[in-house]
């Protein structure tokens, strides 16, 4: 939620912990997210990324979830074929 909004002190009021604390477990977070991104072959999008940066990675989301939905599809088609026998 804090990193999405960008105001941490607002969240940090609203959940009752201090800025600092808060800023704290962003860091951590970036850090791992970071981390696990870079294991996967994946740089994490940058204030200098390009438009083709952007673009690339757009692309190959959009791929990632079209086979996701074509996995879906063919699980539920498998389903009400097992169902209806």
């Amino acid at each position: 939620m804090a990193i999405e909004s960008g105001n941490a002190a607002h969240i940090a009021r609203k959940v009752g912990v201090s800025t600092s604390t808060l800023g704290g477990w962003m860091k951590i977070y970036r850090e791992e997210v970071d981390s696990e991104m870079r294991e996967e072959g994946v740089s994490p999008l940058t204030e200098s990324s390009t438009s083709d940066d952007l673009q690339k990675k757009y692309d190959k989301a959009m791929k990632l979830l079209g086979e996701k939905e074509l996995e879906v599809a063919m699980l539920r088609d498998m389903l009400k074929k097992k169902l209806s026998d």
